[in-house]
């Protein structure tokens, strides 16, 4: 088996037509390419390479239909779920690396809309800004960190609940509904 790399918007198309949970890539591409399933013999084959699993919930899964042009400025609310790969979020080192890899994804996934983060805020500071300098303006210990990708800063000097309350509050601004925010929240 060969190995090869695609762009976000193809990933993002491949993972979209995924219909079970653990489909991983080939089984989708040949499924849209309408060629045979992987034969037995081959399979012995597969099993020597590690594929990467296209980890999806097919509740939350927005489909991209064939003959249509994908605008992919922002691709909608569910598929922040076909971006995250929670292998790679375990690889994250701590709560904080969780935190901002889930952030990131966020922002790759509703580029459009990211700004809204902004509007997350605490009694007396606020928690996302555009500079590092603001958020040190804001208020003491703030540790403030990059968004990985991204233009944004966050602050992350909060303890873990505080930051599960962040991520939610970020998930339901950007149009996810309470079940996916709880979902998105938990990965923390």
């Amino acid at each position: 088996m060969k190995k090869i790399e695609i762009d976000d918007e193809l990933y993002h198309y491949i993972a979209s037509n995924t219909q079970s949970i653990g489909e991983n890539a080939t089984q989708i591409l040949r499924r849209l390419l309408n060629l045979s399933p992987v034969s037995a013999s081959n399979k012995e084959q597969n099993t020597r390479i590690k594929e990467a699993k296209l980890d999806v919930k097919p509740d939350v899964i927005t489909k991209i239909e064939d003959n249509t042009e994908s605008k992919t400025t922002d691709i909608g609310p569910a598929d922040v779920f076909n971006v995250l790969n929670k292998e790679e979020l375990a690889m994250q080192k701590g709560v904080v690396g969780r935190f901002l890899f889930i952030l990131s994804a966020l922002h790759r996934t509703h580029k459009n809309r990211f700004s809204k983060v902004l509007e997350v805020k605490g009694k007396h500071r606020i928690y996302f800004a555009m500079s590092k300098e603001a958020l040190l303006d804001s208020g003491s210990s703030m540790n403030p960190k990059n968004i990985p990708e991204s233009e944004y800063w966050v602050m992350t000097n909060s303890n873990t609940t505080r930051k599960k309350l962040m991520l939610h509050e970020v998930a339901i601004l950007l149009d996810y509904n309470e079940t996916q925010a709880e979902t998105l929240r938990d990965f923390l």
